[in-house]
């Protein structure tokens, strides 16, 4: 016997109701929708019930949602750190070394260099600390070649970041949750 699917709690299925509710109708909904019930989960994240609840409430199907889901970069299916680190792995920042600081920052955080996931393409890689203080993805481009290597700290772009500058971000990101 399967167990029934959950669904989102009463002040999340308001939340979402609302989110509905001021999108609806317009270009873009879905993606307006899903942005802002991910903004408004603690963990920055699409848990499986609420794109159920979005699926039933819009009549979409919900391998639709989850293909709107799956396709844009912005979206997480997995609970995220309190900070997010996302590293540019477009051709500019490729060869200006942005696979370094992938690598130095998996190294400083203790996320490790496992082959099995580094035997796929890095373009969509995301990993989070056990403590649950950072998230560090890739993107496959950023759009901001000029700039690279090019990465994305809590929402904010830098460019030109080298591995000192980017473990200083870090280390500042520590100090302000301490």
């Amino acid at each position: 016997m399967s167990a029934l699917p959950t669904l989102p709690d009463s002040a999340e299925r308001a939340y979402i109701d609302q989110a509905i509710a001021n999108s609806n109708g317009r270009p873009g909904a879905l993606l307006s929708i899903l942005e802002a019930v991910q903004d408004h989960h603690p963990h920055k994240y699409l848990p499986p019930e609420a794109l159920r609840y979005v699926a039933q409430k819009l009549d979409i199907p919900l391998s639709r949602i989850y293909s709107f889901a799956t396709f844009y970069a912005l979206f997480n299916l997995q609970p995220q750190g309190d900070n997010t680190v996302c590293i540019c792995r477009g051709t500019a920042c490729h060869t200006r070394n942005s696979r370094s600081l992938l690598e130095s920052l998996r190294l400083e955080l203790g996320l490790g260099l496992n082959d099995d996931e580094e035997a796929g393409d890095a373009d969509k890689l995301a990993l989070t600390t056990k403590d649950g203080k950072f998230t560090v993805r890739t993107v496959a481009c950023f759009g901001q070649c000029a700039l690279a290597p090019v990465v994305e700290v809590n929402h904010r772009i830098c460019g030109h970041v080298n591995e000192r500058t980017l473990q200083r971000a870090v280390r500042a990101l520590e100090r302000e949750s301490e």
